[in-house]
């Protein structure tokens, strides 16, 4: 089935969560994705030490969910020899992402300007924490860095107590993958329409500050800062909070409409409290009184009742009980994929549903150069020159 992106060559250059996140998300919509991998970039054991074995090196692919649908070719771009095979791929590609500090590809040869001059019509990405300008580009960082810089820590955690540190979803995926993802498709829908290929210089920090575009605008509107947990949606307001069940587990609601509310404070028993929504004098009183009410049923109890009764609220899952959940099952959000050596194994689906070009899992993550031999013989390399290529350490 024709799929999105059938056609489109991506070079893929990153290494950590975010590049991957990015490419992952366009493999599965259809573009043919080969990973450029150092010879020995995946090859280590849980301590980080060399010489893993081939068995554990594809059972760590099966489980690299973010590799899947993807080639790859292991070159040492250091060597004027891998460099001349990266350029001649640049030469049939589309777009090339990387997402190393700045300079670095320049000195591998692997820069805008040289992959330009080889290729116009290329989409080139680079995808770091700080961006390729400004004073801290050259900063090392990772997820909980970009999310300090950017404010949005400042707004986790409970009211009176240090920022809570969430999983590395609002730099890595959101602020940069996703961020990446998009600007990517605009570029190639850019250039489809007539305009050539352009750079792109993604920052995870600028997506973690604009994904903070309504707190931002309610600063700047009112002067106010709120510290953790005293937000309008971080917990201020007793009726977007997450409350304790009789079974100790939690359940969310999130009641911001006056109608919902209305239909919570009504299943809850506590009418009185209707016309208390905006009055901010009276939410600990509300709080007090729902904390007390949650805590006389069990979270099933409360998610049966709030589907009952058009409630917006649902359980607070660990991520075992979201697996096992039938609407999530129902949407194709968990699938088995097969792999010849490991057997079946479970990832997660596609979160995009296109009708007429429908997503879908193209297999699992490749080993580290499983693809070397096959993509060099695409380009007209001859067995002798391959192996002289692995002879000199250029390729694995």
């Amino acid at each position: 089935m024709l799929q999105a992106l059938d056609g489109y060559k991506i070079l893929d250059l990153t290494l950590r969560a975010p590049g991957p996140f990015c490419t992952w998300v366009l493999a599965d919509l259809g573009a043919g994705v080969l990973r450029i991998e150092q010879p020995q970039s995946r090859a280590r054991d849980d301590r980080g030490l060399e010489g893993v074995s081939a068995q554990d090196e594809e059972r760590r692919a099966s489980q690299d969910v973010l590799g899947r649908g993807k080639r790859s070719i292991a070159l040492n771009l250091k060597t004027p020899e891998a460099r001349a095979v990266f350029q001649r791929l640049c030469a049939g590609s589309d777009v090339v992402i990387e997402g190393f500090r700045p300079g670095v590809v320049a000195r591998l040869g692997a820069d805008y300007e040289t992959v330009r001059a080889i290729n116009p019509r290329i989409v080139y990405c680079s995808l770091s924490g700080f961006g390729q300008t400004g004073p801290y580009r050259m900063m090392p960082g990772h997820d909980i860095n970009y999310i300090a810089l950017s404010g949005a820590l400042s707004l986790i955690g409970p009211p009176g107590g240090p920022p809570a540190i969430p999983s590395n979803l609002l730099a890595d995926f959101a602020g940069g993958g996703l961020q990446a993802a998009v600007s990517i498709l605009a570029a190639l829908l850019h250039r489809e329409r007539g305009g050539a290929g352009q750079y792109i210089d993604v920052a995870m920090t600028d997506g973690v500050v604009a994904l903070l575009a309504m707190a931002y605008a309610q600063h700047f509107a009112t002067g106010a800062t709120p510290p953790p947990g005293e937000g309008p949606l971080t917990g201020g307001q007793p009726f977007y909070q997450v409350y304790r069940t009789a079974d100790d587990k939690y359940v969310s609601i999130g009641c911001l409409e006056s109608w919902f509310f209305e239909n919570l404070c009504r299943l809850l028993g506590m009418a009185e409290y209707i016309p208390w929504q905006q009055e901010r004098a009276k939410w600990d009183e509300m709080r007090a009184g729902f904390t007390e009410r949650f805590r006389q049923r069990t979270r099933a109890e409360w998610w049966a009742l709030f589907q009952q009764h058009d409630i917006c609220g649902a359980p607070v899952y660990t991520l075992d009980e979201a697996a096992a959940d039938p609407h999530l099952h129902a949407r194709g959000m968990f699938q088995e994929v097969q792999h010849p050596g490991v057997g079946p194994v479970r990832q997660v689906g596609v979160a995009p549903k296109l009708s007429a070009t429908p997503g879908r899992a193209q297999g699992l993550a490749p080993t580290v150069g499983q693809h070397t031999e096959e993509v060099l013989q695409s380009l007209g390399y001859s067995s002798e020159r391959i192996a002289s290529l692995r002879a000199a350490g250029a390729v694995r």
